[in-house]
């Protein structure tokens, strides 16, 4: 939980406010199918469905204040992986940081799957 203090009072954001945004971010960048999550009992990996899809990502609470985020994504079949990651970190971070006032000190992205649609 991150809490900011100001002359008015406090407020404090959630981790789950921040999988959130940083899920709706991702979802939105082209290529991306979903979220993904790692199956306990077969360890396949799953495609989220919309109302789930914060469980592909992972929020870390720096000391400094900021926020790291991991996100597990699947991926549409042919798409450049090295550009799309570069979108997602950039898309994410600054959705996240608008959003919350919260710097984003990093931004990881982990293609669990790739889709042939």
């Amino acid at each position: 939980m991150v809490k900011i203090e100001n002359n008015l009072g406090m407020i404090s954001i959630t981790s789950e406010v921040f999988t959130n945004i940083a899920g709706e971010a991702a979802t939105n960048c082209f290529g991306v199918k979903g979220m993904a999550a790692r199956s306990k009992t077969d360890g396949l990996v799953h495609l989220l469905r919309r109302e789930s899809m914060s469980k592909g990502v992972a929020v870390s609470f720096n000391e400094d204040g900021s926020v790291a985020l991991a996100l597990h994504i699947v991926v549409d079949h042919g798409v450049n992986l090295r550009v799309l990651a570069e979108s997602i970190m950039g898309e994410v971070a600054y959705k996240v940081s608008k959003a919350t006032g919260v710097r984003v000190k990093g931004v990881d992205v982990y293609v669990d799957s790739m889709q042939v649609s």
